[in-house]
């Protein structure tokens, strides 16, 4: 899967930003930029995605 930003702006101008095929923290390392230029964040919601690094490396920890 390709990595996607997607940007998403309400008739009452709220932004919304959703990342697409990032593992682990590079979702949040990517947009950071994106938040920045937009202002103050609401809130953050965190998918499968973010978590996929994080089970990688208690298996490899765990097999080791």
């Amino acid at each position: 899967m390709s990595k996607t930003i997607e940007i998403l702006v309400s008739p009452q101008g709220e932004t919304r930003i959703t990342t697409f095929g990032f593992s682990g923290a590079g979702c949040q390392e990517a947009s950071r930029f994106l938040e920045s230029a937009l202002g103050q964040r609401s809130g953050e919601r965190l998918t499968a995605d973010f978590y996929q690094d994080l089970q990688q490396q208690e298996r490899s920890q765990v097999d080791s």
